[in-house]
């Protein structure tokens, strides 16, 4: 009994410590995704696409409509 006790608080500590690594992984990738890496990005791939800013646009509201993004 005691030792299903010590393994489930492994297994505990286990998942917490892969939450945090997965919190701070996020975490980094959201302050690497600066605004203006973003929007050269962004332009670049427009670019690359040959899309204009109101297609971007359209494609944006319309994924919002379809509630694929928030």
């Amino acid at each position: 009994m005691k030792k299903q006790r010590a393994h489930r608080h492994l297994d505990e500590r286990e998942k917490l410590r892969q939450f945090r690594e997965l919190d701070d992984a996020f975490a980094r990738a959201l302050r690497e995704m600066e605004v203006d890496t973003f929007e050269q990005r962004l332009k670049a791939l427009m670019a690359e696409y040959a899309q204009s800013s109101e297609s971007v646009t359209r494609l944006l509201r319309t994924l919002q409509e379809l509630g694929r993004i928030a």
